[in-house]
């Protein structure tokens, strides 16, 4: 095991982002003398070489598209070198284990992976059958490992250049971007977040000379900007503060962006000039909904109204706050769909949106806690294990026909790079005639006016 080659780690998709979760688990390994090995398939190709050298196959699966094809890595794997033990780790991982386990892989881990990964390794080497806390196998049934872990500053000398991943763009200028992580988990339990069944509220600071070494590294591998990505940026926020405003000491002109829950905005809105100050170009927040109902059901903690609220703060801050959406859930209607996308119209905040979140459709993850909630019995189905979600069915079929149409939409625009009011006022056209209703869109476009030009990721996949 301790071999060049023996440990092979995967990332499949951290949104066009250098993957820090085979960082940081690189650096655990490394200090325990081993040697894994790090691949990137979202840039660069695995070969069947390294899959027959490994004994030991860990992959990162912190979302869910990274887990749709992670599997399909795993099962090339499997097929390459039927020997090899396979491990999932990430959010996803323990959520889905047992369809996982079932012919895949041989192990899952959730929460916190670096302790239970470096142990599952040891145990192997010392050939050693005996259960190991945290890691999830056929014959041994774990929970998530959420125990504080001695983290290290990640290892990315194996990773590929952050020339490969995706740019800041602000007007015509492109940076590089970095990525890195200040906290883990979250203390808020939003009822349909992964991270809710895997952390249950709990969130660990990771201490802010790791964070600042971090940062350092990938900025004089040229990064000039820094996603941090953390559930929650201001879980924390005195923590957070007392990151950047090292960073900003040491790196002036380094920008950033973070996520950060509308409740959150609204309670330090004090700090938002300051953030701005410190290099903050844009904020991401799980909007999701506008209608009450939705917000309710899936415990947002906020109100239509706060949102609006928290545009207007973001923007005397001369913030660009970017939304992330769930517009297809059990509770929205065809009214309330077109009521979010009027707010967004009539405010002229189309061009905070990324156009895929108009399509968005509730993922309901075995062991969701929205499996623990009321009132869904009209409309949940049975577990769709291969697709890694319950199936359901809105109580108004337009609406899953409208999901479909709008899914469509969006990803061509995407791919063909379209124009973002073009693709919104698209997606309105096709929600009015759900309704019997027509729009022209190119009128639509004129009325509208001049599009504002925002500071963007150029990935623009949140999920």
């Amino acid at each position: 095991m301790r071999t060049p080659g023996a440990i092979l780690l995967i990332s499949c998709y951290e949104l066009g982002h250098q993957p820090f979760h085979l960082a940081s688990l690189s650096a655990t390994l490394q200090q325990a003398d081993y040697v894994p090995v790090c691949v990137d398939t979202s840039v660069d190709t695995l070969s069947d070489e390294a899959i027959r050298q490994a004994r030991f196959v860990a992959i990162s699966v912190p979302m869910h598209t990274a887990l749709r094809l992670g599997e399909q890595i795993a099962q090339r794997i499997r097929q390459i070198n039927p020997t090899a033990h396979i491990c999932l780790y990430g959010l996803y991982a323990l959520l889905n284990a047992e369809h996982l386990l079932d012919e895949t892989i041989n192990s899952a881990i959730g929460g916190e992976y670096e302790t239970p990964l470096l142990s599952l390794i040891t145990a192997i080497e010392q050939d050693d059958s005996s259960p190991v806390p945290g890691v999830y196998t056929r014959t041994a049934s774990s929970g998530p490992w959420i125990e504080r872990t001695p983290f290290l500053a990640p290892k990315r000398q194996q990773l590929p250049d952050l020339e490969r991943y995706a740019r800041l763009q602000i007007g015509n200028e492109m940076r590089l971007v970095g990525y890195t992580e200040s906290t883990r988990g979250c203390k808020h339990t939003c009822l349909h977040c992964p991270v809710t069944p895997i952390y249950g509220g709990r969130f660990f600071a990771i201490p802010a000379e790791v964070v600042l070494t971090d940062i350092r590294t990938q900025v004089a591998r040229g990064a000039r900007h820094i996603t941090f990505g953390d559930p929650d940026f201001w879980n924390g926020p005195t923590h957070a503060l007392r990151i950047l405003r090292h960073m900003h000491a040491e790196f002036p002109d380094l920008t950033f962006d973070a996520t950060i829950k509308i409740e959150h905005l609204l309670k330090h809105q004090s700090l938002l000039p300051e953030m701005k100050t410190l290099g903050c170009v844009f904020i991401v927040s799980a909007v999701e909904s506008l209608n009450p109902t939705v917000l309710s059901r899936l415990d947002k903690g906020h109100t239509a109204s706060e949102v609006s609220k928290a545009f207007e703060l973001a923007e005397q801050a001369g913030i660009a706050l970017r939304p992330s959406l769930l517009p297809f859930s059990p509770w929205e209607t065809l009214d309330s769909y077109i009521e979010l996308l009027t707010f967004f119209e009539e405010r002229h905040l189309i061009e905070h949106l990324d156009p895929v979140h108009l399509s968005i459709r509730l993922l309901i993850p075995p062991g969701s806690a929205l499996l623990a909630a009321s009132h869904h019995e009209e409309w949940l189905g049975e577990l769709d294990a291969v697709n890694y979600t319950y199936r359901w069915q809105h109580p108004d079929p337009r609406m899953d026909e409208l999901q479909q149409k709008v899914a469509r939409v969006v990803e061509l625009a995407e791919s063909q790079k379209a124009d973002s009011l073009l693709s919104f006022f698209e997606v309105k056209a096709l929600a009015l005639a759900a309704q019997g209703q027509r729009l022209s869109t190119f009128r639509a476009l004129r009325q509208y006016g001049a599009a504002k030009v925002l500071p963007h990721l150029t990935e623009s996949w949140f999920c």
